[in-house]
C-alpha cells in the first residue's frame, strides 16, 4: 500500500509540475500578446499565486516522494536514470527560480503601467522574452524526466565510466 501511495503522490507532483508549467506559459503568453498592461497584470497576479501554491508544493513533494519511492522499491539513488533525473530536476530549478522572480517583476511593471496609463516599458519586454526563453530548457527537462521515470533506461555503463556508479 505504501508503494502505491508514494507512486501516486510522485506522479501527481510530476503532473502538477508539467501541467502548471504549461498552463502558466500559455496564459502569460496570451496575456502578453494582448499588449494590455491591465490584462497582463491580472494574469501575472494569478500566475504568481499558482506558482507559489501549486508548483512550489510539487517542487518540494517530488524529491521527497522520489527518494522515498526509490528507497521503498530498492533502487539506488546512483542508478543512471535516477542520477540523470536529479540533474535534470536541478536544471529545471535553475531556470524556474529566475522565472518566478521575473513573473513577479512583470506583474509589478504591468500594474504600474496600467495604473499610470502608460505603455509597457522596454524593461517589461526584455524581461518577458527572458522569461519566455527560460521556459524551454525548464519544460524540456521536465519532459525528459517524465521519459526517464517511465522507461528507466540503463544508463549505468555511462555513469560507471564517469565514476558515478
Amino acid at each position: 500500500m505504501l508503494y502505491f501511495v508514494l507512486k501516486y503522490l510522485h506522479i501527481m507532483g510530476a503532473s502538477v509540475l508539467l501541467g502548471n508549467g504549461a498552463g502558466i506559459a500559455f496564459f502569460m503568453l496570451m496575456a502578453h500578446l494582448t499588449g494590455e498592461a491591465l490584462k497582463i497584470a491580472a494574469v501575472a497576479r494569478i500566475v504568481v499565486l499558482a506558482d507559489f501554491l501549486f508548483t512550489a508544493t510539487a517542487v518540494v513533494l517530488q524529491p521527497v516522494t522520489g527518494i522515498a519511492l526509490a528507497w521503498h522499491v530498492g533502487y539506488s539513488l546512483t542508478e543512471g536514470w535516477i542520477v540523470l533525473s536529479i540533474i535534470l530536476y536541478l536544471v529545471t530549478g535553475a531556470f524556474w527560480l529566475p522565472v518566478v522572480w521575473i513573473q513577479m517583476r512583470l506583474r509589478d511593471i504591468a500594474e504600474a503601467a496600467a495604473s499610470e496609463g502608460v505603455p509597457l516599458p522596454p524593461l517589461y519586454h526584455r524581461l518577458f522574452w527572458t522569461w519566455f526563453v527560460f521556459g524551454f530548457p525548464a519544460f524540456g527537462a521536465v519532459m525528459a524526466i517524465f521519459w526517464l521515470m517511465i522507461t528507466r533506461p540503463a544508463f549505468n555503463l555511462f555513469f560507471h565510466a564517469a565514476g558515478v556508479s
